[in-house]
């Protein structure tokens, strides 16, 4: 492929996913020209009708499309339509075209029968006659995007929403100052005892990098761990983490067994944080710790009222197709790892006992589908987010706007097993989520580590 000048203005070829995926994007390019190819348009009217997050997002899109044309006379639309701020006329602004090449110019050996063929076709045409401009193809389609480069078309990815250019620079919610961690401090370090809670005020060069929620400690087995409450730049607040570690620190028989475990159950428990990530791979114990803090939270403490866990519906393999029943019947296919870490945390030696317990949990524990939560507001709630890697961050938005009063939100999962076809580690609501709100002071991330499922488990993930 001839080497390309990017330099000057350019003129970018939307894909439906990407309009799918952000229906605000036409106003996502500044200066340089937007064009739509007519197999665009055709895809949108065909997705539009319907109740599902693609329909919302295509009908959105088309909305913005039609916002754009009440600006101009339809005269006008051939010499490509103003796209920005109107109100700033300094503000760079581009341009919106609609594009449709001459049947001829259909390329051979490709089915012109396919959406993502007509675009490519599309794309080409374009090249040929915008010699004015770079032409680039955007799109979250892989394989599209590999076919055009095959045929010497300059592809992008839709970045626009994208946090993190490498997922290893995702704050992992810890940081480890080792032994030398209190000689960052050059000895200016006040500390006190509030209503049976230790606090340390600390200075230092070290503490202008660090956020409200992060866990400092002297190294992961053991030793001084404390989360920092507020950072003016110059000085932190810290206070001291609570000990989950053994049995008279366990919380609904769960204990800590390392570092990060036992901060993600401080921050489980902590009523001023309302939000709570946890990343890690399979195994880590996310979902085991989450569920009894939240038993506990709700039996015990009774700071909640129930317990709601909702996640994507990805299937694995191959869809099972249509499943009868409730919408708490329909979702207890996805929610087997919830119920496998609820008999878990339920397990007694006695069956009545065990009986009664599930009895109870009954009309507190309720699996909810992400589709049926928009425009409900859930109060006194302890909402769960299994699986979070697979939404986008229009869908983890959306989930998180439901919390009202007195509700707390943990979204857990593993940046490292996506199912969706257009999300990425760096791209998908999790890491959107957690990048997000990293310095949002009712909020706090942990990743976590170490596998505490099996030895078998454990050599799984090294070597598979």
């Amino acid at each position: 492929m001839a080497d390309i000048d990017m330099s000057g203005r350019r003129a970018y070829v939307l894909d439906t996913n990407v309009l799918i995926h952000d229906p605000g994007a036409l106003y996502k390019f500044k200066e340089h020209s937007v064009i739509i190819p007519m197999a665009v348009l055709e895809e949108l009217d065909r997705l539009k009708a319907g109740t599902t997050d693609i329909s919302r997002s295509a009908r959105q899109a088309t909305r913005n499309l039609g916002a754009l044309l009440d600006r101009v006379d339809q005269d006008a639309v051939a010499n490509g339509i103003p796209v920005g701020d109107s109100a700033d006329p300094d503000a760079p602004r581009g341009r919106l075209f609609f594009f449709m090449p001459p049947s001829e110019h259909a390329l051979p050996g490709l089915d012109d029968t396919s959406a993502d063929n007509r675009i490519i076709a599309e794309v080409r045409e374009a090249q040929r006659t915008r010699t004015e401009n770079a032409v680039v193809l955007v799109s979250k389609d892989v394989n599209l995007r590999v076919k055009a480069t095959a045929l010497g078309i300059r592809v992008e990815d839709y970045r626009n929403d994208q946090v993190l250019d490498d997922i290893d620079a995702m704050i992992s919610g810890i940081h480890v100052g080792g032994p030398a961690l209190w000689d960052e401090f050059g000895g200016d370090v006040t500390s006190w005892k509030d209503e049976g809670r230790t606090y340390y005020r600390v200075s230092g060069p070290a503490v202008t990098g660090w956020h409200p929620g992060l866990l400092i400690c002297e190294n992961e087995d053991s030793g001084f761990e404390a989360i920092v409450r507020d950072n003016d730049g110059t000085s932190a607040l810290l206070e001291v983490c609570r000990n989950h570690r053994g049995d008279r620190g366990g919380i609904w028989g769960v204990t800590g067994r390392n570092t990060r475990q036992n901060f993600a159950l401080n921050i489980l428990l902590d009523p001023t944080i309302d939000l709570v990530t946890i990343a890690g791979q399979a195994g880590t114990g996310k979902t085991y710790m989450a569920l009894a803090a939240g038993l506990h939270q709700v039996y015990e403490d009774r700071r909640f009222e129930r317990i709601i866990v909702t996640r994507e519906a990805v299937p694995m393999g191959e869809d099972i197709g249509f499943l009868p029943g409730t919408e708490e019947e329909k979702m207890a296919p996805w929610m087997g790892g919830i119920q496998d870490n609820l008999e878990e945390l339920l397990r007694t030696e006695d069956s009545w006992t065990a009986a009664a317990g599930k009895d109870m949990l009954a009309g507190r524990i309720l699996f909810r589908s992400p589709v049926f939560m928009r425009g409900r507001t859930f109060n006194e709630t302890f909402l769960i987010i299994d699986e979070a890697q697979n939404l986008s961050p229009k869908q983890i938005k959306s989930l998180v706007t439901r919390a009202g009063r007195g509700t707390k939100i943990i979204c857990i999962g593993n940046v490292r097993q996506i199912d969706s076809p257009y999300l990425t580690e760096t791209t998908c609501g999790l890491t959107y989520l957690v990048q997000r709100f990293r310095r949002w002071p009712h909020a706090a991330h942990v990743t976590l580590k170490e596998v505490e499922r099996s030895r078998l488990a454990l050599h799984a993930e090294e070597v598979l």
